[in-house]
């Protein structure tokens, strides 16, 4: 089994590279916002029920995907360099894998801000996340965790054997997707 896990700020281009990735690998792929588009029906993301819920269906996802004869799980995620919590929550979803014999994959998204600004808006992205069609609170919330967090890693800060970074600011889904098969032989 091979777990992916593919990170980086928010609108950088996660859940398209990631759909394009299962499509040329056969890896399934859980884009965080399932939980989060699930959960918010109820109770709203920042809430301690919504977090709460969230925690616990992708929990329970990677328990029974770990243990599955599925070739690999894809899983993208919005990690704030500055929090230990995320690294504490990076290192345990990994564990769990590796523990039952999976390969890991660390694969993170950079990009302009312009870029990606402009890819907030786009319409594949919009169909796939509800809870950002407000377009002009989603590209608040973009820029103040921008202010808030570090969501690129610094040079030399992952030092795992399976880690890429990639700038996909000119690269399309299918381009960036293409460049992590080759560089981890998927």
């Amino acid at each position: 089994m091979k777990f992916i896990v593919l990170f980086g700020p928010q609108a950088v281009g996660k859940m398209t590279v990631g759909q394009e990735l299962a499509k040329i690998t056969g890896l399934k792929l859980f884009h965080n916002h399932m939980t989060i588009e699930l959960v918010s029906q109820f109770f709203d993301y920042g809430t301690p029920a919504g977090k709460r819920l969230v925690s616990l269906f992708r929990r329970e996802i990677f328990e029974e995907v770990s243990k599955s004869d599925l070739p690999g799980l894809i899983f993208t995620y919005v990690w704030a360099f500055n929090l230990q919590e995320d690294w504490d929550y990076v290192r345990q979803i990994s564990d769990l894998f590796e523990s039952r014999g999976a390969e890991v994959y660390w694969v993170e998204l950079e990009a302009d801000l312009a870029a990606r600004l402009e890819r907030n808006k786009d319409p594949h992205r919009l169909q796939h996340k509800p809870t950002k069609r407000n377009i002009k609170r989603s590209e608040q919330d973009l820029l103040k965790t921008m202010e808030k967090y570090r969501l690129n890693s610094n040079e030399g800060e992952i030092r795992k054997e399976n880690y890429i970074k990639i700038n996909n600011t000119f690269l399309s889904p299918e381009e960036t997707a293409k460049a992590i098969r080759e560089r981890f032989r998927l």
